[in-house]
């Protein structure tokens, strides 16, 4: 997973559909800078130094892989998109919208016209105050004090006042209409980036398989013809043992589960590393043993041609999967494309993203949602 970073951003209108504009900001910062963690209220003040419209101002918080200058570049997009002109010149002004970084986690940066923390935020009661709706203790990192120190040492007051009406966490608008997910795919194909991703996002369950802790993955792929029956029978063994402790302890009812696995998976795998008789053998163990595991609502299966997948596997380094062959993860791929055929009892969603990136491209991965979810 990336690193990401908490980003504090303002926002502020005042010409047209004031609260829409914001709601707009609010929805193109999820599209573009990251995932929206929490909102302020919205505040309706008196323009600061120029006669103008009153402002709706608010805060939104959010969590983001984007370095500061990535963020400024995509604010800056958003504001030109809504139809903001900034002109170095102009000064104070009325704009349909204003989005400006406040704080960048605790980070103090000074470069090529970014300044962050913003440099008058602590004098700026509209800042301020939405600000401290989303965290009153966060400590300023120059000023060396929290925002609710700050906001009761403001020697004036220029009035505002909170609005009935709310913004909307664009993460809200998706229908989770099931409650158990799971996230499947070739070796590489980013099914557990995924799977934390999305279970971060919605506060789901997650459950994930634990392939590093196989004592016969590394020798598998050393002699597979040696190891391929024992390293089946052993995730036949540990994903029962896991899926059946994990999921007695939910309520499939109430909880949300998201899952990078799949006990069938097992079947697909065996079927291309085991010789005929072992492979009847192990189906006959398979199905008296997963005879009465719970099945996802959701079974989504990711579509990633082979030099991607190839890609993925040499970028996240596990040294044993490093002489994977084309040929193999072909197969493996069929596999799986023959057990969805041949499984039209599953809901299945197969989303092709040999041109995506849903790590680093945050409108790849809402694209995802929006298909998953819909």
């Amino acid at each position: 997973m990336e690193k990401t970073e908490l980003v504090y951003i303002g926002l502020g209108s005042n010409e047209g559909d004031r609260l829409a504009n914001l709601q707009k900001a609010v929805d193109l910062i999820f599209r573009k800078v990251g995932h929206v963690v929490s909102l302020s209220r919205v505040y309706n003040t008196k323009a600061e130094g120029f006669e103008g419209d009153h402002f709706l101002n608010a805060c939104v918080l959010v969590e983001s892989i984007h370095k500061p200058n990535e963020v400024l570049e995509f604010l800056l997009h958003i504001e030109s998109s809504m139809g903001r002109q900034r002109r170095e010149e102009e000064g104070y002004a009325s704009r349909p919208i204003d989005l400006d970084i406040l704080f960048y986690g605790n980070q103090i940066l000074e470069k090529d016209g970014l300044t962050i923390p913003h440099p008058r935020l602590h004098e700026r009661e509209f800042v301020l105050k939405p600000l401290m709706d989303i965290s009153e203790e966060f400590v300023h990192p120059v000023k060396q004090e929290s925002l609710q120190y700050l906001f009761g040492n403001l020697t004036s007051s220029k009035g505002f006042s909170a609005l009935e009406e709310a913004l909307v966490n664009p993460i809200s608008r998706y229908q989770l209409s099931f409650n158990y997910i799971t996230i499947e795919g070739n070796i590489g194909a980013g099914k557990t980036t995924l799977a934390n991703k999305i279970s971060k996002d919605f506060n789901a369950r997650l459950l994930l398989y634990p392939y590093a802790d196989n004592p016969f993955l590394a020798k598998f792929y050393e002699d597979p013809k040696r190891y391929a029956f024992a390293l089946e029978m052993s995730f036949l063994a540990e994903r029962y043992q896991q899926i059946s402790e994990d999921l007695a302890q939910l309520d499939l009812f109430s909880d949300f589960v998201v899952s990078d696995y799949d006990i069938f998976k097992s079947l697909i795998f065996s079927k291309i590393t085991l010789t005929e008789d072992e492979f009847r053998l192990y189906r006959k163990l398979f199905y008296l043993m997963y005879k009465d595991i719970v099945r996802p609502d959701l079974y989504v299966f990711l579509k990633q041609n082979t030099e991607r997948l190839q890609e993925n596997i040499m970028k996240r380094g596990r040294e044993y999967e490093q002489g994977i062959e084309d040929n193999y993860l072909s197969k493996i791929n069929s596999g799986y494309l023959e057990f969805l055929k041949n499984h039209p009892d599953l809901n299945v969603k197969v989303i092709d993203i040999s041109d995506k990136d849903f790590v680093t491209n945050r409108e790849d991965y809402v694209e995802i949602l929006e298909y998953i979810f819909d």
